[in-house]
């Protein structure tokens, strides 16, 4: 007798999620990654040619990877092993390794290996897949929503072609939508639904390239219409797809979103778009970011592309820095928000960045040189005797200011801080002035501070 609990492939098939029933079945059927898959492409050519190679897919959820790899297998008559390296281990690679092993030498079909999330296997893990690679036991396609960079192993990377997934289009995803809704097969077509105004650019936005979300949020709100009205054709609103989504996911990894997100804030402060600033801040907040690390990252704009264009740019995120301790999340947003958008609209200068790093330069080429004598500390038992602070003109005995050389004798006339704008142009004609008086000016008088 069966099991009363038991299911047919065709039930299990039926009951499965929209997204998953929605998978393309032929590469003619793959949406998006033209650059990796479509005509003319060197992935491309060899799965038609039924050639195979080890490969890593990266990039965000929903844009195909997993359906790729399940397609390069079918396409190319290979024995597909799939495992998940959330729930595998070692012992369930070397048994995969194994089962490979002993296909080939009955003459079947050639192993692709698929893990999904590789990232997470260790690095013992990883190099368990080594050997099996290299004498071509199987061929792996490894899956991470990661930068492989960062979470795979270099031994790793070297034996594989790395493949960058970007998300799907908006039209897109409209048109895996589109599909779901007209498959009578797999999808809702047959169903009596249809899609109110709006609501298709709505999942298509939403979704922010995962189309998996998409179908996921479309199903909802179409089960809850059922559920409500069985048996009646469903117009699914907009309303009805926005309680169904709730919010947009927001995809912030610890690597690339991490380094990309951070470089496109300070790019956008340097470029003094207060709005692209804000935005990701926002991007980083939502994100889960440390606002300590946000918080250091401008105060070191604050110097570097500010400087003394607007000197009140340092204190005005310092002080933000210090409300980000006092105060947290989520009201120090506020802070930091006011803290960005005044950088952003700042004069920008990078004098005083360039200044310390050429100064820098002659120290590492040249070795740090000693100050002149009479610049030298006069304060100590016999200093006086080695003729140190002999000679040194007391600039406050002569109104502030005294024509003398300060840096060691090699670099006499060396230039480092360049003013460029905003307050900085004050300091230009300053020092412009210093310059040409001590050029034409001898005077000055020993004095105090020896």
């Amino acid at each position: 007798m069966d099991d009363l609990f038991s299911m047919s492939a065709e039930q299990a098939a039926a009951e499965a999620p929209l997204a998953a029933r929605m998978r393309p079945r032929t590469l003619a059927e793959f949406a998006g990654q033209e650059h990796i898959i479509g005509p003319g492409t060197v992935l491309r050519a060899a799965v038609v040619g039924g050639q195979l190679f080890s490969m890593i897919l990266f990039g965000p959820p929903g844009c195909g990877k997993t359906t790729l790899a399940r397609l390069i297998a079918a396409e190319t008559g290979a024995r597909l092993v799939q495992l998940s390296a959330v729930s595998s281990g070692t012992a369930d690679v070397r048994a995969a390794i194994q089962g490979a092993r002993e296909a080939r030498t009955l003459g079947a079909a050639r192993t692709v290996l698929f893990i999904d999330e590789i990232h997470r296997f260790n690095k013992a893990q990883q190099d368990a897949l080594l050997p099996a690679i290299e004498d071509g036991v199987v061929t792996l396609i490894g899956a991470t929503t990661e930068n492989p960079y960062f979470e795979v192993n270099s031994a790793l990377l070297s034996r594989c072609q790395l493949y960058r997934f970007e998300p799907l289009a908006p039209e897109l995803v409209e048109q895996v939508v589109t599909a779901a809704l007209q498959d009578e097969e797999r999808g809702l077509g047959g169903k009596g639904v249809t899609l109110g105004d709006g609501a298709l650019a709505f999942l298509a936005g939403m979704s922010r390239g995962d189309a998996r979300v998409a179908l996921n949020a479309l199903e909802t709100a179409w089960r809850s219409r059922t559920a409500a009205a069985p048996g009646v054709p469903v117009i699914v609103t907009l309303d009805d797809l926005q309680d169904a989504a709730q919010k947009s996911p927001v995809m912030y990894d610890r690597d690339d979103a991490h380094y990309d997100t951070i470089s496109a804030f300070i790019k956008s402060m340097r470029g003094s778009d207060p709005d692209a600033a804000v935005y990701y801040l926002a991007s980083m907040i939502a994100g889960g970011e440390d606002p300590k690390f946000i918080a250091r990252r401008m105060i070191v704009f604050a110097s570097e592309d500010v400087g003394n264009a607007d000197p009140q740019a340092l204190q005005v995120v310092v002080a933000a820095a210090r409300a980000v301790e006092f105060v947290g999340l989520p009201e120090c947003r506020i802070n930091l928000s006011q803290a960005a958008t005044y950088l952003a609209l700042a004069p920008k200068s990078n004098a005083a960045y360039k200044a310390v790093d050429a100064a820098l330069d002659d120290v590492r080429r040249e070795g740090n040189q000693p100050p002149p004598p009479h610049l030298r500390s006069a304060n100590y038992r016999g200093a006086k005797e080695l003729g140190h602070g002999a000679g040194y003109k007391y600039p406050h005995a002569t109104g502030g200011w005294v024509p003398q050389e300060y840096l060691p004798e090699r670099l006499s006339g060396r230039r480092y801080y360049v003013p460029i704008r905003g307050v900085e142009s004050e300091l230009v004609a300053r020092l412009e002035e210093i310059r040409r008086r001590a050029a034409s000016d001898d005077g000055g008088e020993e004095g105090e501070g020896t």
